[in-house]
C-alpha cells in the first residue's frame, strides 16, 4: 500500500526548488539524489529528485523536471507516495489503520469513531466523529490517548473536561485562558 511521505509546498526561490511538508522519519532516505518518486495524483510525476537541503530543520527539493517556480508552483499540494514500510515501534500508526477505529472513553463509554488523522504543528490529533455527528480533534498524545487497539478495532480517550463537543458544559477555564491577570497575594 501507498502511503503519503511528503506533501509539496511552496515554490522557493526561482529555479524549481519547493518546500516539503515531511511525513516521514527518514527523509534523507527518502529523498536522496536520484530518487524516482511517485505522485498523487500520478500524472504529477513520477519526479526524480535532482538536489535537497534543509534548512532549519526545513526540507527543500529540487526535480530534474521542475526548472522555474512556475513549474514548482503547479506542484503545490501534490502528495508524494511510497509503499508501506514494515516497522518494529509499538507506537507507530498509519492514518488508514487508525480510520475507522471505535473510540471509546476510559471507563468504556462509546465516544465516536476515529475518521481521520491530522498533522498540526505541535502535534497529531485525531480526528473524532462523535455521535452526535461533532467533529472533534483529540491530541494525539499518550495522556489523553493512552491505549491504540488497531487489532481490537479501538482506540481509548482519556479526555480533560470540555475536550469533547459532548462535554463542552465541563470546559475548565482558568483566568490565564480568558485573558484576565491572575490575582497576585
Amino acid at each position: 500500500m501507498q502511503m503519503t511521505v511528503a506533501r509539496i509546498g511552496r515554490a522557493h526561490g526561482l529555479r524549481g526548488e519547493v518546500a516539503l511538508d515531511l511525513r516521514t522519519d527518514s527523509p534523507a532516505e527518502r529523498f536522496a539524489v536520484g530518487a524516482v518518486l511517485a505522485t498523487v495524483p500520478a500524472t504529477a510525476g513520477p519526479l526524480t529528485v535532482a538536489a535537497t537541503r534543509e534548512q532549519h530543520g526545513r526540507w527543500f527539493v529540487t526535480f530534474e523536471q521542475v526548472v522555474d517556480r512556475s513549474a514548482a508552483e503547479a506542484l503545490r499540494g501534490v502528495e508524494i507516495v511510497a509503499e508501506q514500510d514494515e516497522t518494529d515501534e509499538d507506537d507507530a500508526w498509519y492514518p488508514h489503520e487508525l480510520a475507522g477505529l471505535r473510540a471509546e472513553h476510559v471507563d468504556g463509554t462509546l465516544l465516536g469513531e476515529i475518521i481521520g488523522l491530522e498533522h498540526l504543528p505541535a502535534h497529531d490529533s485525531l480526528v473524532l466523529r462523535e455521535p452526535s455527528g461533532a467533529r472533534t480533534l483529540v491530541p494525539f498524545v499518550r495522556a489523553i490517548v493512552p491505549v491504540v487497539d488497531v487489532p481490537g478495532g479501538r482506540v481509548v480517550i482519556d479526555p480533560p473536561g470540555g475536550l469533547l463537543a459532548s462535554d463542552a458544559a465541563n470546559l475548565v477555564v482558568s483566568d490565564e485562558t480568558r485573558g484576565e491577570p491572575a490575582d497576585e497575594d
